[in-house]
């Protein structure tokens, strides 16, 4: 497996037990999350548009989660695996149309 790959699996795993994670480890993966979503969107070349941007929407879900429910938690982290594992299909995509697959 990728580090991309694990990185997924390792959030949907924290997100089937969040009530297990302290607040500061469910924000370590938030914030680690975050930036490698940024850094993929780099390789990509996908551009931000800070007005209406997804990611800005999942960062502040996530600072709201530290004083929600778990389930606001979970969904934080599940949208983080879900954008990663899309951007993951563009990169490996793209490397495929420059590389030849």
């Amino acid at each position: 497996m990728s580090g991309t790959t694990d990185f997924i699996s390792e959030l949907v795993r924290a997100a089937n037990k969040v009530g297990k994670l302290t607040p500061a480890e469910r924000m370590k993966l938030m914030v680690r999350g975050a930036r490698t979503i940024r850094e993929m969107r780099l390789m990509t070349g996908i551009r931000s548009d800070t007005r209406r941007d997804a990611l800005n929407d999942v960062e502040i879900a996530a600072l709201k989660s530290q004083k929600g429910s778990h389930e606001d938690a979970q969904n934080v982290l599940l949208e983080m695996a879900d954008m990663i594992r899309t951007l993951k299909i563009v990169l490996d995509a793209k490397n495929e149309e420059l590389w030849g697959g």
